[in-house]
């Protein structure tokens, strides 16, 4: 019988705030980081790793808040764990102290996501597979077992949920092959970051339109002139054969996001991403009413599968950009998964942070191999930024994620990497700590 001995949670930073990877309109200086969950076990060579994203200031705060979360599992039996994991899921939700703290939004709902995280990373490291395939390979009554559908049922019911899972099982394998092939599309941001010069915007979309990127997404809403003139630019380069995606993060009242978007028109984008208030249900209704034929996209800070159903409901959102590390892990993820296939909007899920990628890879295969069957609408984020961090990195080709083959959920770092960015005594922070001492005097 192998134990849960101990969980580990390391604050880990990147000065990304430097080199300005990461900037946009509301978030300028951002240090890309991570609360990181190890699960040890007593067991030689398995361990579970997870984590949650944020951008510097706070993360110590993540970090506490999953340590409590993550407190129930030491001593728990490996095998129970994992072979209940929907029941892990409902145990851990229902501490009613820390749920007095969200209730499943905000800091204890990214702990959750971390742990979880975890959790499913060892599942799948146990099964020796990777996270996609553990999920691919279970039935639809298993995959609904562990989808959290708490509050869903006036939108999607266990049954409709089963039917609709019941619908794709005799092609998976064929969904499957097919990705083995192709790789699963994504979309590059690493060209568009908002503090970057305009020779740099220029030099990177050359460059991801030489990778073979037909989709590229830039932000906007600082300076509308300037928003203009890096639009120019881009389709300059990209053509109007390339998709091109605009990127707001969250910074305009409604009116404003109308006004914007209808100024930037002419440059065809295909959505705007989180034109204001992520909680603004109603809001993003009247901007995708107001601007249409562009798209409207939201959900990296979608904060729980009821806000992802208001919006289906109201039918306020033409992609649906959920995040791995913000919704309570697989559990939710597969709620929202099911509740997008039944009202018919693209998944294209957020990647924009730190390992967001590795793990986001996993989740889009599995949404077109089990849920929606089909990659019409959708393209999944990718951020060429800090993968040499992680054990197994994602793999992208041709504007395409290659299918991850190594067991788990792609979300184990290196040890070196924490050794050099822990915070605040890795090795990096400790001398940047020396540096201004020293410039003091």
């Amino acid at each position: 019988m192998s134990l849960i001995t101990a969980v580990e949670v390391v604050d880990v930073r990147f000065p990304t705030s430097l080199t300005m990877d990461g900037s946009d309109a509301m978030n300028k200086d951002g240090d890309y980081s991570a609360a990181y969950v190890i699960l040890r076990t007593d067991e030689p060579g398995l361990n579970g790793y997870g984590f949650t994203f944020t951008i510097g200031r706070g993360n110590d705060i993540c970090v506490l808040a999953a340590q409590q979360r993550a407190l129930p599992l030491i001593g728990r039996d490996v095998a129970e764990i994992v072979g209940d994991i929907g029941g892990l899921y409902r145990e851990l939700k229902s501490d009613s102290q820390l749920r007095w703290l969200g209730p499943e939004k905000g800091v204890e709902h990214l702990a959750m996501a971390a742990v979880m995280n975890a959790v499913w990373d060892l599942a799948a490291r146990r099964a020796g597979k990777p996270l996609w395939r553990l999920l691919v390979d279970m039935t639809s009554e298993e995959l609904v077992d562990v989808a959290d559908l708490t509050y869903l049922s006036d939108a999607l019911t266990r049954d409709e949920a089963i039917a609709l899972l019941e619908q794709l099982v005799p092609t998976r394998s064929d969904r499957i092959a097919e990705l083995a092939e192709t790789g699963y599309p994504c979309y590059t941001t690493s060209a568009g970051w908002l503090g970057y010069s305009d020779d740099k915007l220029r030099r990177l979309c050359q460059e991801a339109v030489d990778a073979g990127y037909k989709h590229i997404k830039l932000k906007v809403g600082a300076n509308r002139s300037d928003d203009i003139r890096r639009l120019g630019i881009a389709r300059e380069v990209i053509g109007y054969d390339t998709n091109l995606m605009i990127d707001a993060n969250q910074v305009w009242d409604v009116p404003e996001a109308i006004e914007w978007v209808s100024a930037l028109a002419e440059f065809k984008p295909l959505w705007i991403e989180e034109p204001t208030s992520p909680d603004d249900v109603l809001g993003h209704a009247a901007v995708r009413k107001a601007v249409a034929p562009i798209g409207v996209a939201t959900g990296e800070h979608g904060m729980n599968r009821v806000l992802f159903k208001q919006m289906f409901q109201a039918e306020a959102i033409d992609y649906c950009q959920l995040d791995a590390a913000r919704l309570a892990s697989i559990n939710e993820i597969l709620a929202v998964f099911l509740m997008a296939k039944k009202f018919g909007v693209p998944v294209c899920p957020h990647a924009g942070g730190v390992g967001l990628c590795e793990l986001v890879q996993h989740l889009s295969i599995v949404d077109y191999v089990a849920v929606s069957g089909t990659l019409e609408n959708r393209v999944t984020e990718y951020v060429d930024h800090l993968h040499e961090h992680f054990v197994d990195p994602c793999v992208v080709e041709n504007g395409a994620y290659v299918l991850p083959t190594q067991p788990g959920y792609s979300a184990e770092m290196l040890e070196s990497t924490l050794e050099e960015f822990g915070f605040p005594d890795g090795t990096y922070w400790a001398a940047s700590r020396a540096d201004v001492v020293a410039s003091l005097g």
